[in-house]
Parts: C-alpha cells; sequence; structure tokens
C-alpha cells in the first residue's frame, strides 16, 4: 500500500507527467489532491498496472479525490523550450487548473522548477510511493493515451493507437517513409541512428 501524503495536516498535491519519452504528440502532466484518509490497494505507478486497470482507477480518482487537473503541452511548445521544462510546464499548468489551491506539491521525479508561492518536494520514483502522485501519473497516462488515439485516427500510418508516440520500429520506419507528421516534435532523433538519412 502507498503512502497517503508526505505532510500530515497539509493540503498536498501529487504531480507526475506522461510522455516524455515520445517522438510525437502532446506532453501532459496531473495534479492530483486525495482526501487524508483516502485507500485504493490497487493504486500503484501506472507503469505496473493493465490499461483496463487504469482506466478503471481514473473513474475512482476522479470521483473521489478533492481536487484534479490536467495540464497540456504541445510538440510545439516542447520543440520551443525542450521537455524537460515542458514537462515543468504541464504540471504548472495542471496545478492552476486545480480548484483547491495546495499548500505542498510532491513531484514525481528528482527535478522540478518551483511553482510560484507553494513549496515542494521531489520523489524519485514517487508513483510507486505516494498515492497522491501514483493518481497523478493514473490520470496524465489515460488522458494522453486518449489523445494519441484520437490522432492515430488522423495520422493511421505511425501505429500510434500501439505505440502512443514512443519511438518503436514500426513507429520510427513509418517516419522514414511518410516524414514527420504536424505532431511529432522536431526536436528529436526521429529516426535513431538513421538520422542522417533523412538530409
Amino acid at each position: 500500500m502507498l503512502l497517503p501524503y508526505l505532510n500530515k495536516g497539509l493540503i498536498e498535491a501529487g504531480c507526475d507527467e506522461a510522455g516524455r519519452g515520445c517522438l510525437a504528440g502532446s506532453v501532459y502532466a496531473a495534479a492530483v489532491i486525495l482526501p487524508p484518509d483516502f485507500k485504493n490497494e490497487l493504486l500503484n505507478d501506472s507503469k505496473q498496472l493493465t490499461e483496463k486497470q487504469r482506466y478503471l482507477l481514473r473513474e475512482v480518482v476522479e470521483k473521489e479525490s478533492i481536487a484534479w487537473a490536467v495540464g497540456v503541452v504541445t510538440p510545439q511548445e516542447i520543440d520551443k523550450i525542450n521537455i524537460l521544462n515542458a514537462s515543468f510546464l504541464a504540471m504548472h499548468r495542471a496545478v492552476d487548473q486545480l480548484k483547491i489551491r495546495p499548500e505542498h506539491l510532491i513531484i514525481d521525479g528528482n527535478r522540478f522548477k518551483a511553482y510560484p508561492s507553494i513549496p515542494h518536494t521531489t520523489v524519485i520514483k514517487g508513483d510507486g510511493k505516494y498515492l497522491s502522485i501514483a493518481a497523478a501519473s493514473i490520470l496524465a497516462k489515460t488522458y494522453r493515451d486518449d489523445y494519441m488515439n484520437g490522432l492515430h485516427e488522423e495520422y493511421p500510418c505511425y501505429d500510434w493507437d500501439h505505440n502512443k508516440g514512443y519511438p518503436t520500429k514500426k513507429h520510427r520506419a513509418a517516419i522514414a517513409v511518410n516524414g514527420p507528421s504536424p505532431y511529432h516534435r522536431l526536436s528529436y532523433n526521429l529516426l535513431g541512428d538513421a538520422q542522417l538519412e533523412l538530409f
């Protein structure tokens, strides 16, 4: 069972992102404030769960959390400010939208750009340690998956309904044949080792 909070007695929001390593699509982040007595045996890092479990838990989190929100940063913004800054910006955008202002943020990972006037703590592998970060990881992942499935309808050749924009062999082969889509991150090494063949 994951821990209910880092700071007892504070309104604490867990934050996590999804899609940092993808070649295509926006990066998504979520911020979640859970009740201090929230319990769920299944809730865990989204990567440890099946797709079906993630979507079931998304409903639980949205229904039982005190507040939740999702922030998005586009591929064009990622290319301008780089993926690390884009991940921080997506988290800031999620926190911006929370209907209750948190007193503390717990962030999955080891780096974060401070949110104005809210202290934060970074937690390596936090999505496997704290319930609110795990909840945020589930929202970020499922909302991003929904978005990539939608983009797949527009550009089926890239197999986004399966790879969600991650660099699989099939994804890279489709870029080599069709070139990048308007949703690809042009600052990324889209073809991997074959990058030079693009030019």
